[in-house]
């Protein structure tokens, strides 16, 4: 009785490792789809509303989910905060204490990072040129984003489905 119990436990497990590998290819995309989203809102609030970045940040942190709105939030707050710290650091900061938290790659990361050093030193229209141009590279890691889920959501629910049978067929 306890070696069945063991057995289903250790299922359960290598089976619900394998479902969790997949959701990181289920959310991947669709969090580059927010941050697209999210950078066009602030293009928006840059180009036609023409707000202070600090009121730009908070404004598109209210229109997104986590963990992008968290991102968009605390570079908000520190820049109201800052003690001569420039947007650059913050920016920089913040993108990587926020990263871990979402199922977003390094290229994505890279694109963001780029992206931080020309906000708020440039004018308004070199400011939207540069978001556009991390909204056209991001749109490219979302198609590659939706390939790898394509090609290994199913293969990782099988793995962990497929690893756990074998293990309890050793077991036995």
């Amino acid at each position: 009785m306890l070696k069945f119990v063991g057995g289903v436990l250790i299922f359960g497990a290598a089976t619900l490792y394998g479902f969790l590998q997949a959701a990181h290819y289920v959310r991947r995309p669709k969090q580059i789809r927010g941050l697209i989203n999210a950078l066009g809102r602030l293009e928006t609030e840059i180009a036609y509303a023409l707000t202070p970045l600090p009121e730009a940040f908070s404004s598109v942190s209210k229109q997104v989910g986590e963990p992008l709105a968290s991102l968009f939030r605390n570079v908000s707050e520190r820049l109201q905060i800052s003690n001569g710290a420039s947007l650059r650091e913050l920016w920089q900061d913040v993108v990587k204490e926020v990263w871990v938290r979402t199922s977003m790659r390094q290229p994505e990361q890279e694109v963001m990072l780029q992206l931080g050093p020309n906000l708020g030193l440039s004018d308004q229209s070199d400011q939207i040129k540069h978001l556009r141009l991390a909204i056209s590279q991001l749109q490219s890691e979302e198609t590659d984003a939706r390939d790898d889920q394509q090609r290994y959501e199913k293969m990782w629910k099988s793995l962990g489905v497929l690893i756990g049978a074998l293990i309890v067929i050793l077991m036995f």
